[in-house]
């Protein structure tokens, strides 16, 4: 989040000097206009991607003008309301106004100030060759598309299952600023000081009920089915064509003006949250349901990460040497069939996790037993440790080092968040912001790399001229080219 001096939201647009935010495909926005969101291109191998992200990142400092800096921590400061959060703008092409229409619905939908909470997204996938040979040692008499789709569908039932393990491990926001809640007593929050929230035993309140989530969903009776690929791309398609009366009650125009793109539960597939996504290779304008029904999967893309703001890029090798291992492990472990009850488990673990997860004795829920968080945790963590043994020895030190977080929570980023904020006195606003201000000097300091900055500068050179290409090269209104997007074919 691109911030001001007082740690608010930024009112500024975003930077020319980063390029279109429609068009880079390196330096885009998410909701709002002030949230930068970074894309590194695939890499194979975690110093890549972080020598890429960290070059990126110094990009947009250096770029950033001398009133503002970036905010490291997940969870925002300093809300001053719904209408000091400016809507992220793309332009007057149609897509550009579809994605600020879509935005727009979200706010209509879900208030603007849960949108303004930031993450990570780890995007992986297997390399060609090791599906290939996986496929023969498992099932050569399946096709490649079938045998890749149902394996990774498998992948990301057993994220959901043990997914809580990730907010465990690597949650850093126990803590947030009052300004970001109206009602705190409603979520059973305390007060750390005078302007900070927090729970004691927290591990990411992002991901807990104070998170970005579909709160109405389960009114409407829509979950993601994540039994097979057409399981999943069905249970998401009725929910983009079923029309909600909440939502009718917005109305889809007021003077003219698009308030969201449908009233229907979802406005477009990535309207549904979710810890873990199977994703598509996409061209243009492509729709990510159909392009996964014709195509299959991609890649997949775990988004339960906080941004560790103890980290220069909020995330380091050995948390990215683990994830590999930890989704080989989801991946090589068998994995049946989601049942509903099943699914309210998984729910609930979550939850609690995101919650109280540092608690001691904390019991989790697995298939209908109570178990205890440390012992399932260590059966899980085990597995990953015999798994990162076949990608080397880098993965297994990780995962091992990472591992004793499990039995000593205080090592977890949101105890040493919890207890650098206790110990200096501060509370979430003064800590997020001394990190904040180092951030910006050390930046400021280091010395670019030319190369990569030319490369970026050049990107977002391009971007702008593509934003114009677009807008010149459309002939619908907007009005045609919604109605042509969501037509249903008979």
């Amino acid at each position: 989040m691109r911030v001001s001096d007082d740690g608010s939201i930024s009112q500024e647009s975003h930077p020319k000097a980063y390029g279109s935010a429609l068009t880079n495909s390196q330096i885009t926005t998410d909701f709002c206009e002030a949230l930068v969101e970074l894309v590194t291109p695939p890499f194979d191998s975690a110093d890549k991607v972080l020598e890429d992200l960290g070059n990126t990142e110094h990009f947009v400092h250096h770029y950033l003008p001398d009133d503002q800096r970036y905010w490291p921590a997940s969870m925002p400061c300093v809300v001053r309301g719904e209408t000091y959060i400016p809507i992220a703008q793309y332009g007057s092409s149609n897509r550009g106004q579809m994605k600020t229409v879509y935005r727009q619905g979200l706010a209509n939908r879900y208030g603007s100030v849960m949108q303004t909470i930031a993450g990570i997204h780890f995007n992986y996938s297997f390399s060609s060759d090791f599906w290939q040979a996986y496929q023969e040692l498992i099932a050569p008499e399946d096709t490649e598309r079938c045998f890749i789709d149902s394996n990774y569908m498998g992948l990301t039932r057993n994220v959901l299952r043990c997914g809580w393990l990730i907010p465990y491990l690597f949650g850093a926001s126990a803590s947030i600023c009052k300004s970001f809640l109206e009602d705190y007593h409603q979520n059973k929050l305390e007060e750390f000081d005078e302007n900070t929230l927090y729970l004691p035993y927290a591990t990411s309140l992002r991901m807990g009920d104070i998170g970005y989530q579909n709160s109405q969903e389960d009114a409407v009776g829509v979950k993601a089915n994540y039994n097979s690929l057409c399981h999943y791309t069905h249970s998401l398609q009725a929910a983009m064509q079923t029309s909600c009366a909440e939502y009718e009650s917005i109305g889809l125009k007021q003077d003219g003006e698009y308030q969201q793109l449908n009233t229907n539960i979802l406005q477009i597939e990535n309207e549904y949250y979710a810890s873990i996504r199977p994703k598509p290779k996409l061209n243009g304008i492509d729709q990510p349901l159909e392009a996964l029904s014709k195509n299959g999967i991609n890649y997949i893309e775990l988004r339960s990460l906080d941004i560790n703001p103890l980290l220069p890029l909020g995330i380091d090798k050995p948390q990215i040497l683990f994830l590999e291992a930890f989704l080989l492990y989801c991946l090589l472990e068998d994995s049946p069939a989601i049942s509903t009850a099943e699914q309210f488990e998984i729910d609930n673990n979550d939850h609690m996790v995101a919650h109280q997860g540092r608690k001691p004795g904390l019991k989790l829920t697995k298939q209908g037993n109570e178990i205890s968080l440390q012992d399932w945790g260590r059966d899980i963590l085990d597995k990953t440790i015999s798994v990162a043994a076949l990608l080397g020895d880098k993965h297994e030190k990780a995962v091992q080092v990472i591992s004793e977080r499990l039995s000593n929570a205080d090592l977890t980023p949101s105890a040493t968040m919890l207890q650098m904020m206790k110990d200096d006195g501060d509370g979430f606003y003064q800590s997020i912001n001394k990190i904040s201000l180092q951030s910006q000097k050390d930046y400021r300091q280091q010395k670019m790399n030319k190369a990569s900055f030319a490369k970026l500068s050049q990107l977002a050179e391009d971007s702008l001229k593509q934003q114009v290409e677009i807008e010149h090269q459309d002939s619908q209104s907007f009005d045609e080219f919604i109605a042509e997007y969501f037509a249903v074919d008979g």
